[in-house]
């Protein structure tokens, strides 16, 4: 449903299907590419649930995987029954096909040395990543079941947030709780293009703020087999309320083509206040940085979580849930490749109340399309989009 002009988006009050099987809050979703009816969901304690979206509101499979919040979860890529869960320090893998009363883990990783935030599995099932409350990600390599290399001197706060980068085979995005988003050459342990949201140009002027910083709370990009139609774009959550999609090859062609002009004397201009002009330097092929902050309806509190649709078209929502308990669906692919402005309320296209603070959310189709939401309660929403 799109948004009146000048009014803001109604808040759709949706009765969700509710799965029931965690006893503290549920921390974590992800959703099956192989079985799209499969969800498997994690929380506080420490239990993962396998739920079937064709059978009844109870998991099929319950496992008891540690004494610690499980906080982070991801399936080995092309392997599904297969899973990674990150609790506390620690990575296990689990192979759900050895069923067992008691859950013994295959694999243990411990090289983070703070407690982890995000795991996540490269596309060719060869590397782990995790993102940890020291600013550090840790590289692991799966083939080996050793680190391969530790991405550090990078955050200044909490890591929050990686991903893989499915068309760069040797590169991580990273976000953190200093408002950081870097791209790593995790092959050299270094990064080497550098968003900084708290002084963050946008097409409307707006920059991050001192009282409610831009912190990153998560980051999306989309699956390999999206990338030919959305572009090589993130989306970033941010701790403001704003949500940002910024196009990667654009963002690090500008810094090129700035390291390369600061190289030539006078060759680089400069705004009234000393600022580089960089909206014009990020869009040289036409295309603006995209910015939902409150203007077009985004969150009033800080952006938990991010992602894009798995479902029909696949890649044309991006999906949001906040700490002010909302999940909002954005229509953000009807703005054009150029000439981006803030002043089409279109791309607000679905609204949901939430009961609780939003943890985390995925999406899959089965049956129908839908949104499967991790918030701080101990039952898993799922909801029905048309």
């Amino acid at each position: 449903m799109a948004a009146a002009a000048e009014e803001p988006a109604p808040k759709l009050k949706l009765n969700p299907r509710r799965l029931k099987g965690h006893a503290d809050s549920t921390t974590c979703c992800i959703a099956s590419h192989q079985r799209s009816h499969l969800i498997v969901t994690s929380g506080d304690d420490g239990r993962v649930c396998w739920f079937d979206l064709r059978c009844s509101d109870v998991p099929q499979l319950v496992m008891d995987v540690s004494v610690e919040p499980v906080s982070s979860l991801c399936f080995k890529t092309g392997m599904e029954d297969m899973i990674y869960a990150a609790s506390g320090k620690e990575i296990k893998c689990f192979d759900v096909r050895l069923g067992a009363a008691e859950w013994k883990p295959l694999e243990n990783y411990n090289y983070n040395k703070e407690e982890i935030n995000k795991v996540v599995c490269n596309s060719k099932s060869s590397f782990l990543a995790a993102a940890d409350d020291n600013g550090e990600v840790k590289i692991i390599d799966i083939h080996q079941q050793c680190l391969y290399k530790t991405l550090r001197a990078g955050h200044t706060s909490i890591c929050s947030t990686v991903e893989f980068l499915p068309w760069r085979s040797w590169e991580v995005l990273s976000g953190g709780l200093d408002s950081m988003l870097m791209l790593w050459d995790f092959s050299k342990g270094r990064p080497y293009k550098v968003v900084d949201f708290a002084t963050f140009n946008t097409s409307s002027g707006t920059t991050g703020q001192f009282v409610n910083p831009a912190f990153v709370h998560a980051i999306a990009v989309p699956e390999g087999e999206m990338v030919d139609k959305v572009d090589k774009i993130c989306a970033v959550a941010r701790g403001d309320g704003a949500i940002n999609v910024i196009n990667i090859e654009t963002e690090m062609a500008a810094i090129r083509s700035k390291s390369s002009s600061n190289m030539q004397k006078g060759s680089h201009s400069k705004s009234k206040d000393g600022s580089s002009s960089s909206n014009t330097d990020a869009n040289q092929n036409g295309k603006k940085r995209l910015h939902l902050d409150y203007t077009l309806g985004s969150h009033t509190a800080a952006v938990s979580c991010v992602a894009f649709s798995s479902f029909g078209e696949r890649g044309k929502f991006l999906i949001s849930g906040g700490n002010d308990k909302l999940v909002k669906v954005w229509n953000w692919s009807c703005y054009p490749d150029a000439g981006l402005s803030n002043d089409n309320n279109d791309v607000l296209y679905l609204n949901i109340d939430v009961p609780r603070k939003v943890n985390w959310l995925c999406t899959t189709s089965a049956d129908t399309d839908n949104l499967v939401v991790c918030d701080t309660s101990k039952v898993v929403k799922v909801y029905s989009i048309t």
